[in-house]
């Protein structure tokens, strides 16, 4: 199996002490990476909750609405069933370009100077 990303390195690491791990969690820089994480992933996971049981409650109380005939034998409750998984993987490719555009350099950065000791 090919992949991008290379072998783990055999280099040892310097360990980080307790107290460079409290000065990074206590930095601006770390805090940004926080506020850039949690301004994406809380909205759409609330989204995300809200459209689920949405659906649900749809299925629960408006039988007739969900049973509504599309085209053929297609109606409406398996259109929006399988919009829940469509949702599912766009939610989790719109992550994963999030993170690689905005999260993963910055705790690159966090990691390479705690590790370096720099």
């Amino acid at each position: 199996m090919a992949t991008d990303a290379p072998p783990p390195s055999k280099q040892q690491h310097r360990l980080p002490t307790t107290e460079e791990f409290t000065e990074v969690h206590e930095s601006a820089e770390f805090g940004e990476l926080r506020r850039s994480y949690r301004s994406f992933a809380f909205p759409l996971t609330l989204g995300f909750i809200v459209w689920y049981l949405l659906y649900v409650l749809l299925s629960i109380y408006a039988g007739d609405f969900m049973g509504t005939q599309l085209f053929g034998n297609i109606n409406m409750a398996l259109v929006l069933g399988l919009a829940q998984f469509v949702t599912t993987f766009l939610i989790a490719w719109w992550y994963a370009r999030h993170a690689a555009a905005k999260l993963d350099p910055k705790a690159d950065a966090i990691k390479s100077r705690m590790e370096g000791g720099a």
